[in-house]
This record gives C-alpha cells, structure tokens and sequence, in this order.
C-alpha cells in the first residue's frame, strides 16, 4: 500500500465518529510514525476562548490507537487504548495543531506511543503518552 493509499485507508475510519466531528485528518504516515491536523477554532474551545484539552486528548489518543493498529496490519486483532497521560504546555486560540504519535514500545499485548502537539510553527503545544492493549477480536 502506498503512502496515498494509506491515508484513504486512515481517513476513512474517520466517518460518522468523534474524529469526523473534531475534523480530525490524518496527513502523513512513515515507517515508524503517523500524523494527524485538527483545526482549532470554537468547536474545539473552552469558554476561554483557546483549545480545550479534552479536544486535545482525543486528537492524541486517536492518533496513537490508530498508529497501533495501523502499525499492526492485522485483522484478527483490534486495538484499545487503556492509559492515556498527557502534559498540556502552551496554549492556542485559532489556527491548526498537528500530533505526530512515534512508536516507544511494540510488544504482543502492549504498545506505548509518544505523542507530540505542535502548531504551524512547531511550537509544543501538548506532549502525551498513550498505551494501548492488543487484543483477539471476539
């Protein structure tokens, strides 16, 4: 599958869920990586006016779980995230903010993921960890 054909693939999970609603889009995917942009305006605000970090957290844990499965390629499985901690830094008012989740560990049950926020000028804007457990479908 080609890098194209990756994000289709990606980007089609997306329809009718939460990422769909936060408009959320899977950008770039690499050997060991995979990003994501969510637009920040006033769906994704707090009644101050800037990002909320619940929008935050969905964008992260939706790029780590998706990197795990993705990653994965296998369909007798399917990916849960179980812990998610994540440290909000700068904040941010319009614009986009992109999350790039890169592999920590990959074992057979459990997969760690680092997540990185960052806005259009690479500023940090919120770092996760997000572990995810690999399971047998039912």
């Amino acid at each position: 599958m080609n890098k194209q054909q990756s994000l289709d693939t990606l980007n089609s999970y997306n329809k009718n869920t939460l990422m769909e609603t936060l408009q959320i889009e899977f950008i770039d995917v690499g050997s060991n990586f995979i990003t994501a942009k969510m637009p920040v305006n006033s769906k994704v605000h707090q009644p101050h006016g800037i990002l909320h970090g619940g929008a935050t957290a969905a964008l992260a844990e939706t790029v780590g779980s998706c990197a795990s499965a993705f990653f994965l390629n296998d369909s007798n499985k399917i990916v849960k995230g179980i812990e998610l901690s994540i440290n909000h830094l700068k904040s941010k008012k319009t614009g986009e903010v992109f999350a790039t989740a890169k592999a920590i560990h990959q074992g057979k049950t459990t997969h760690l993921w680092e997540v990185k926020i960052v806005d259009e000028e690479e500023n940090l804007i919120s770092l996760c960890k997000i572990t995810n457990i690999v399971l047998n479908k039912k």
